[in-house]
């Protein structure tokens, strides 16, 4: 046999070894278990709301004419047309008069408008606030117990009660 043969074998004999260790299930003492708590911080919305008075302004009328601004701006142009000399002269006159006419009667206009009111309305505005507080949670076991006269130690998320169950895995050692 030569030597690659015999390390076949040998890594054969080991998967083969490894192969037959065995897996069973018992049950072990609990000598203590102690829940652990951690403080965490709650954060609660709650929706906060109040009445407030607000100024609403009122502006007069929109029901307004152009009636004084459109008759002021035509007996504006008749008249400018009307100074001129020569048809040119007219023309600017017209032209003229047409812009002098507007300006007056937008003029006209503002004295007619009644002036706005302001009126006071309450309103209901809300907010969400966050209201915090601090509270203690439970995160799991710390579980201590004894198996085959050794004391062991895990964190569990269950309390166990008055035994656990343990894994056993029996390998041979070569």
């Amino acid at each position: 046999m030569n030597t690659k043969m015999i390390g076949t074998v040998a890594v054969l004999g080991l998967v083969s070894v490894q192969a037959f260790a065995e897996t069973s299930y018992e049950t072990a003492a609990v000598v203590e278990s102690r829940a652990i708590y951690e403080v965490v911080e709650i954060s609660t919305p709650q929706e906060q709301c109040w009445e407030e008075e607000t100024v609403v302004d009122r502006r007069g009328s929109d029901n307004r004419s152009n009636t004084p601004v459109v008759l002021s701006t035509i007996i504006g142009g008749a008249i400018g047309n009307a100074v001129g000399h020569n048809s040119s002269n007219r023309r600017v006159g017209a032209v003229l008069g047409a812009v002098l006419g507007h300006s007056i009667g937008r003029d006209i206009m503002r004295r007619n408008e009644r002036p706005g009111s302001r009126e006071y309305q309450t309103v209901q505005r809300c907010e969400t606030v966050y209201q915090q507080h601090e509270e203690e949670r439970l995160v799991g076991y710390q579980v201590t117990y004894l198996y085959n006269g050794e004391e062991y130690s895990v964190r569990t998320n269950t309390d166990p009660g008055d035994e656990i169950r343990v894994r056993v895995s029996v390998q041979p050692v070569l």
